[in-house]
């Protein structure tokens, strides 16, 4: 019931639309365009009458060349300027990342399957290591440095560096 009263009220604003857009058109004319009375005028005028006429079309025609070369331009930049946000926004909008904690053996769980029941603990299989102590660092001996440098001076310190490489 509803839905046929709301289809009828807009079948009848239509119906008064058209004939309000009719009456403005008739109304421009009379306005703009007023009859033209031929009877009883010679050639002479008739001749006058005619250029007058071209005259008012070709205005006319520059008049709706220059709005149909700004409507171009305009839908152009329109399309370019939504071309433009497509490009920036994407194709999709991104989804917000968040941090998820998940356990190795859900990882595995949904790798594998249900079917297949995996636990592996990862702390049994790592390599234990043990700590040295710092006091116990090699102590290294303090000589005198002249003697040193006299030592690795010349062919054979490079040979005994090389040697103590290898």
């Amino acid at each position: 019931m509803l839905k046929s009263l709301m289809v009828a009220k807009a079948k009848d604003e239509l119906e008064q639309e058209l004939a309000d857009k009719e009456a403005e058109k008739e109304r421009y004319l009379a306005e703009n365009a007023p009859l033209l009375q031929m009877s009883g005028m010679s050639l002479a005028e008739l001749q006058e009458l005619c250029r007058e006429l071209h005259a008012k079309i070709s205005v006319v025609d520059e008049e709706r060349y220059d709005i149909e070369a700004k409507v171009f331009h305009n839908t152009r930049e329109i399309k370019d300027l939504n071309i433009k946000v497509l490009d920036l926004r994407g194709k999709f909008k991104r989804p917000t990342l968040r941090r998820v904690r998940v356990s190795a053996d859900a990882i595995l769980r949904s790798l594998l399957g249900s079917k297949h029941k995996v636990s592996m603990d990862l702390r049994a299989n790592l390599k234990s290591v043990k700590k040295e102590d710092t006091e116990k660092e090699k102590t290294v001996e303090v000589s005198d440095w002249r003697k040193n440098v006299e030592a690795m001076s010349g062919m054979e310190g490079r040979k005994k560096m090389f040697d103590a490489a290898q």
